[in-house]
């Protein structure tokens, strides 16, 4: 299939795609399924059959379930910071709820922020989150340690309402317990 076909293709068959998801979730879902089935028909032009359109919504059905899957995840997360830290804010996806530490992380360097992310939203022991980034287990210590210290400093000059008890979004990132693994982690 040449880019040409694949620009038919998007064009016969966005539409569908979309339908599809609108009919299960909100709009800007199903406008993120559709592109992500349209990334895999990209990258798999080959297996793209002459008649495409069940092999398209088979493929969003996939990438709908992914999301779901997902957003499962989250919930399951807010529950637990809901269960150790009481009444939590709902999370926006991919970034904390907080407006200053939103603000505080947007002032960091990306690897800064990316270390901070492993370890507070996705839930990463510094093992794992050591081999996401490719560097030994004591690196990612110490590019943790370095990154805390930099958003409280951050944090700090938002002034004070953005530190302190009381901050449940704000705490995963900075305690450093969060590193264990999540069966030797002990409730709070």
């Amino acid at each position: 299939m040449t880019e040409e076909e694949f620009g038919g293709l998007f064009a016969d068959h966005y539409g569908a795609v979309l339908g599809y998801g609108l009919r299960r979730v909100d709009a800007a879902t199903a406008h993120d399924v559709a592109a992500e089935v349209f990334v895999v028909a990209w990258r798999r032009l080959g297996a793209v059959p002459e008649h495409p359109r069940s092999w398209l919504l088979a493929v969003a059905r996939r990438v709908l379930a992914n999301e779901l899957r997902r957003r499962q995840r989250l919930d399951r997360l807010h529950q637990r910071l809901a269960e150790t830290h009481g009444d939590v804010p709902p999370v926006v996806v991919g970034e904390p709820a907080d407006e200053r530490l939103a603000q505080a992380l947007a002032r960091l360097r990306p690897s800064d922020q990316e270390v901070l992310r492993l370890v507070g939203w996705e839930e990463l022991d510094a093992g794992e989150a050591a081999e996401v980034l490719g560097c030994s287990r004591a690196a990612f210590r110490v590019r943790l340690h370095r990154a805390r210290r930099r958003l409280e400093e951050q944090l700090r000059e938002l002034g004070p309402e953005a530190t302190g008890p009381g901050r449940p979004l704000v705490d995963p990132v900075l305690t450093p317990q969060q590193t264990a693994p999540a069966q030797q982690r002990s409730p709070r």
